[in-house]
């Protein structure tokens, strides 16, 4: 009777910690707390049925229990608990020969996590595993050149803004984008214009005052000097050599102010232009013609 006893005890047993390895949590995946479990129960249960067989049922739960739990495989991850160094892995997650959560590029993200596997040893990645990319423009920290790109920018693989014209100047500033290659650009991306000569801005026998045919002449250099801002002008005023040379002097200053102040009245910033008067020294014509001194009577704007 009570060996038959004593089988119905650890019959039970079996079934508790059987049922507690598959089961009982991470608790149950470790061998050392079945047979602590093992010889709790089985004392228990001898202490009920035969008090004589406390000690040997405690024995033989431990080691009972021990052997069950370290032959299951409590998380389901193909590793024993037995050689399970890391027991309750999620389940579907791939795991290595001792157990634990794979990382197969080492960012510190599992496998089963990783939304961008293969990522470069040493990047820094987010909680998916994907490398950091602050200014969100596609290309990760690790590889982005330019760093803090406005929102919106395109880039180049490089992270830097895109210049498809190569023109020196980025897409989101160039006015004048397809430049043709090797073409010297303003920092507006525009073409700067040639240096020439403006003509026709004469004035009258002893006067600084501007004609219409000179307003008309100094209207095209407005138009230019605001389409390219960067650009620079000089302006020079001249005479024709009749009076004194100190009165000439001073008259073509006159004249070279009278244009400037014009310039400034259209916008045209002061600091973009210089001003000389050369008084008669300059003439472009013979000052012994009508025709001459009135073409000598001039502003030259040079750009």
């Amino acid at each position: 009777m009570r060996s038959l006893r004593n089988f119905c005890a650890l019959a039970l047993l079996v079934a508790l910690i059987t049922g507690c390895a598959g089961n009982g949590g991470s608790y149950y995946e470790r061998w050392q707390n079945c047979a602590i479990s093992g010889a709790v129960t089985a004392a228990a249960g001898a202490a009920v049925i035969d008090d004589d067989a406390i000690v040997y049922s405690a024995v033989g739960g431990a080691v009972l229990g021990g052997l069950i739990c370290a032959n299951a495989d409590g998380d389901n991850d193909g590793v024993k608990n037995i050689h399970d160094k890391c027991p309750g892995t999620r389940a579907g997650f791939p795991v290595d020969a001792d157990g634990c959560d794979l990382d197969s590029d080492g960012d510190g993200v599992a496998d089963g996590e990783d939304d961008c596997p293969g990522t470069p040893a040493g990047a820094a990645v987010d909680a998916r595993g994907c490398p950091m990319d602050d200014d969100g423009d596609g290309v990760a920290n690790s590889q982005d050149r330019c760093p803090g790109t406005p929102a919106g920018i395109k880039v180049g693989s490089d992270g830097c803004e895109l210049d498809s014209d190569g023109d020196g100047v980025v897409d989101s500033k160039d006015e004048c984008p397809a430049t043709p290659a090797g073409t010297a650009v303003d920092p507006n991306g525009c073409k700067h214009a040639e240096a020439h000569e403006l003509e026709d801005v004469n004035f009258h026998t002893d006067s600084a005052d501007l004609t219409d045919t000179a307003k008309a002449k100094l209207d095209e250099a407005v138009k230019m000097l605001k389409q390219y801002p960067d650009m620079k002008a000089s302006l020079s005023g001249h005479t024709d050599n009749t009076g004194t040379e100190s009165y000439n002097q001073g008259l073509s200053e006159r004249r070279v102010k009278a244009v400037a102040d014009y310039l400034i009245s259209k916008g045209i910033s002061a600091s973009r232009f210089t001003t000389k008067g050369y008084g008669e020294t300059q003439p472009v014509a013979d000052n012994s013609t009508s025709a001459g001194r009135a073409a000598n009577r001039r502003v030259e704007i040079q750009h």
